[in-house]
């Protein structure tokens, strides 16, 4: 398989079941942005400390790939057909949520807003979030054009909540306080 097709050189490209479409397209644009908060997800796993919540973040990455794929795909119900592990997996925000909590029962009281920053694990934790908010934005783009999954908003909302208290927690594990606005 080669790693170039030359099939977007005219700007286009193509989504799981076929269809062609700009690369500027909202679809696009939604699945490009989760992909990006991917790369950025990887980036906070690959930094120092690598060992903090490596499976968390695995299942998290896993989860990113397949919304991605459920963005990609007009038709939902026939990607899951042909590509089972594109499926979001029951439960997933409530495990978020459990996660959240735990960690940040660990953490100060936050009575103010922090500026992000701190070790370089939490910097990469902050800017996974802001890619998060980013892709969710362009997903709600999207979600005014086209009916979509309905677990992915709520995911997404979810999973910057819990990159914000990934950053704090990796300040706390380096005794790191946060900066405080």
């Amino acid at each position: 398989m080669n790693i170039y097709t030359r099939k977007g050189d005219t700007g286009e490209t193509g989504l799981f079941g076929g269809t062609r479409v700009t690369k500027n397209h909202p679809r696009v644009a939604a699945y490009g942005a989760v992909d990006e908060l991917n790369a950025f997800l990887g980036s906070a796993a690959a930094t120092h400390p690598t060992e903090m919540e490596r499976d968390l973040l695995s299942g998290l990455q896993r989860d990113l790939f397949a919304i991605g794929a459920q963005l990609a795909a007009t038709d939902t119900p026939k990607l899951l057909a042909r590509l089972p592990k594109a499926a979001l997996a029951e439960g997933r925000i409530g495990e978020m949520e459990a996660a959240i909590d735990r960690l940040d029962s660990t953490l100060p009281a936050l009575d103010s807003f922090i500026l992000p920053g701190g070790t370089p694990k939490a910097a990469a934790f902050h800017l996974a979030r802001t890619a998060c908010r980013r892709a969710e934005r362009e997903v709600v783009r999207l979600s005014e054009s086209a009916e979509l999954p309905p677990a992915i908003l709520p995911y997404l909302n979810r999973l910057s909540d819990l990159l914000f208290v990934l950053a704090r927690y990796a300040n706390r594990l380096e005794q790191q306080p946060d900066l405080e606005w």
